[in-house]
């Protein structure tokens, strides 16, 4: 099986999805990040200070 593997957003399990992936016997050709950054579209909520 090849496969191709198109991963989103920031963390420790997108690393440990990977590893899965290739240790269930799928070739990987591609790892492609396609986490949304936005080009300054809405403004965001007001910074949570503690």
């Amino acid at each position: 099986r090849i496969v191709e593997v198109y991963v989103q957003g920031p963390g420790a399990g997108r690393e440990s999805a990977i590893r899965a992936i290739q240790a269930a016997g799928l070739n990987i050709t591609l790892i492609k990040d396609v986490t949304p950054i936005p080009h300054d579209g809405c403004r965001p909520r007001k910074r949570r200070r503690v």
